[in-house]
């Protein structure tokens, strides 16, 4: 269960980096919440308590949240600087290789939507294998 609360807990962490909360990332993170099996109480709750973080076991499982990250970060079609510093931070102290978060973060502008498809991060991260 700590490990749920700690993946909820950056998200919201990233959505608050630039000082906005919009209703988009707040449904957003209230979606992953709900497919990881939590309650709005569990949520609502990590807004006001700390929580460590605890990355998941196995590398599949990182690269799904890093690409949670990257969604949320692109839900508002609007990216700035502290927002792709945490996600590329974050990569890094979840253990995935740095080139293949910087990779993504560099390709993700290429899209229309910002939105890297599914397919293509997997390949990323198959390039750069650890």
């Amino acid at each position: 269960m700590n490990e749920k609360l700690s993946l909820i807990t950056e998200l919201i962490k990233l959505a608050k980096s630039d000082k906005n909360l919009r209703d988009e990332e707040f449904s957003f993170i209230m979606t992953i919440a709900g497919r990881l099996g939590l309650s709005n109480s569990e949520v609502e709750s990590i807004f006001s308590k700390y929580i460590d973080f605890i990355p998941p076991k196995l590398e599949t499982d990182r690269i799904i949240q890093f690409y949670r990250l990257v969604l949320l970060m692109n839900i508002d079609q609007e990216t700035n600087e502290s927002e792709e510093e945490f996600v590329r931070n974050l990569g890094i102290k979840m253990g995935l290789n740095p080139v293949a978060t910087e990779t993504v973060l560099k390709e993700m502008k290429l899209h229309r939507d910002k939105g890297i498809p599914s397919e293509r991060l997997v390949q990323i991260f198959t390039e750069y294998y650890n």
